[in-house]
């Protein structure tokens, strides 16, 4: 009679019968064993191969935490597509050669990137080493011994012409084998292959990081450059302002009071000059940090004027992130990790079965090593089943099983923090974008202010204390705009990263 199994669920309890595909909490499931046939004593034999292929895996087996999805993200246009700007890969993203050529070399020499390279070949390696324990392991050995005991110790009295010594060679193949029954080692090996898709996500990450980063450093430079240069432009202009008024105090048309409000924008623009070429170098320090390099100059290429950005980006859906994402994806691995952890702990309730074994020869002469006389074998079955241990492996599993609600919280917790980011980014960019609108109009309306004072004082009209505070004005004015304009493009970089864009 052919064997054929019945359809079985079950609830999930200590292990899983992968056999039969049920869930368990007993020591078999009853189902699965009524419907095997009864064994022949004289085919017992039988029973090794079978629980070798139908070992039941302890634990539970991993199932997604179900976690509330928005429909849309909040600060999105109400109409979402499932387009994403995250699907755009970054070179295609800024249309600037030298950005380019600054992320190229960054992702190449990046000391971080390098870091997280190492660390999943790390992982790798181990998951290797983990997944090795399931199989036989081979091992040739040699062995000589000789041996000389005492003639008047623990044997009885000997002729003393009689000779005791003696010596032997010995050489074959040893092997050991842990059986998994409980699937102790398949769940180790589980655990370690978690561990190194969340490392090779984390590297994920730090590429994600990366792009962003040189990015934002890169327009934080041209911002600063944009500023030194409105700097030194109004201290131009401040020192043509103060050489008028001093021709003009000369002659009697200008107070001693015009003379030292001349200078005080000449030296705040002096003032400006210094510290904007002080962020410029330490700008330039950060940048050549993530490029894997020493200190030194940044290249330069678009100007600031010259970027533009699209009035919305389409951010894609909410549900898209959880694959987008490498820190989500790589909180999912974690706690794969983590679940598998709790089969292993509660394997160690069941007895650990092993078998070693040795095939080869023995002889007192080295000659007769391989001759079919010195030939032998022995085949050691061994089982540990802990008795007395103070709860250990009790401990052991809530331990693990804490591990792994701490884990899935963690992975909850990276969800809602990335749906936040991706909020917090498509807000600011249409508020800034909007703010940088508005303090263009006020900086039009401020050079015009400037321009008519600069009339009026020329005319005799009004004092420089007019000219001072629209000038002053202006600068202040042209500075904030370049720094609103920064926070715009950094705005659509934080987008672009909060959505996971740039590894692909």
């Amino acid at each position: 009679m052919r064997y054929q199994p019945k359809t079985h669920k079950g609830e999930a309890g200590a292990f899983a019968c992968q056999a039969h595909k049920c869930g368990a909490g007993a020591f078999a499931c009853q189902a699965h064993l009524q419907s095997i046939p009864p064994i022949p004593r004289n085919h017992c034999w039988y029973l090794l191969p079978l629980m070798l292929l139908a070992g039941c895996t302890l634990g539970p087996n991993y199932k997604r935490p179900a976690v509330p999805v928005p429909a849309i993200y909040r600060g999105a246009p109400a109409q979402s597509s499932d387009a994403s700007l995250a699907d755009t890969k970054w070179p295609d993203l800024f249309q600037d050669d030298t950005l380019k050529q600054l992320m190229a070399a960054a992702l190449e020499h990046n000391l971080d990137l390098r870091l997280a390279a190492e660390r999943v070949e790390e992982a790798r390696a181990r998951f290797r080493i983990a997944g090795a324990g399931q199989y036989p392991f081979l091992y040739a050995q040699g062995q000589f011994s000789a041996n000389r005991p005492s003639r008047v110790g623990s044997f009885p009295a000997v002729p003393g012409s009689t000779s005791l010594d003696s010596s032997y060679t010995q050489a074959g193949a040893a092997l050991t084998w842990e059986l998994d029954l409980w699937g102790r080692l398949r769940r180790l090996t589980e655990s370690a292959r978690a561990q190194y898709l969340a490392t090779e996500e984390a590297r994920r990450g730090v590429i994600v990081s990366l792009i962003g980063d040189v990015a934002a450093g890169y327009f934080t430079l041209r911002e600063r450059d944009l500023e030194l240069e409105i700097a030194r432009g109004t201290r131009d202009i401040a020192s043509r302002h103060l050489e008028l008024v001093g021709l003009r105090h000369d002659h009697g048309a200008a107070t001693g009071l015009d003379v030292h409000q001349a200078e005080e924008l000449l030296y705040i623009a002096s003032a400006q000059i210094a510290g904007t070429q002080r962020d410029i170098g330490q700008t330039e320090n950060a940048l050549s940090l993530l490029l894997g390099q020493p200190p030194g100059e940044i290249a330069r290429g678009k100007p600031m004027d010259d970027y533009g950005l699209p009035p919305e980006l389409p951010p894609g859906l909410p549900s898209s992130l959880l694959e987008r994402r490498p820190d989500i994806r790589e909180a999912e691995q974690r706690l794969i990790a983590a679940n598998a952890q709790i089969g292993v702990a509660k394997a160690y309730y069941f007895p650990q079965v092993s078998l070693t074994g040795f095939l080869g020869g023995q002889s007192r002469a080295l000659t007769e090593l391989f001759t079919g006389p010195a030939r032998f074998w022995t085949v050691t079955p061994s089982a540990i089943l802990p008795i007395f241990n103070s709860n250990l492996v009790r401990v052991g599993v809530r331990l693990t099983e804490t591990q792994q609600r701490e884990m899935a919280i963690t992975y909850q917790k990276t969800i809602y923090n990335a749906f936040r980011e991706v909020s917090d980014a498509l807000i600011r960019y249409e508020d800034t974008r909007e703010q940088r609108r508005q303090q263009d109009h006020l900086v039009h309306a401020v050079q015009e202010t400037s321009r008519l004072s600069n009339l009026r004082y020329q005319g005799g009209m009004d004092s420089y204390l007019q000219v001072l505070d629209a000038d002053r004005n202006l600068f202040q004015g042209r500075l904030a705009l370049a720094q609103v304009r920064l926070q715009e493009l950094l705005s659509f970089v934080q987008l672009y990263r909060a959505l996971g864009g740039g590894w692909q």
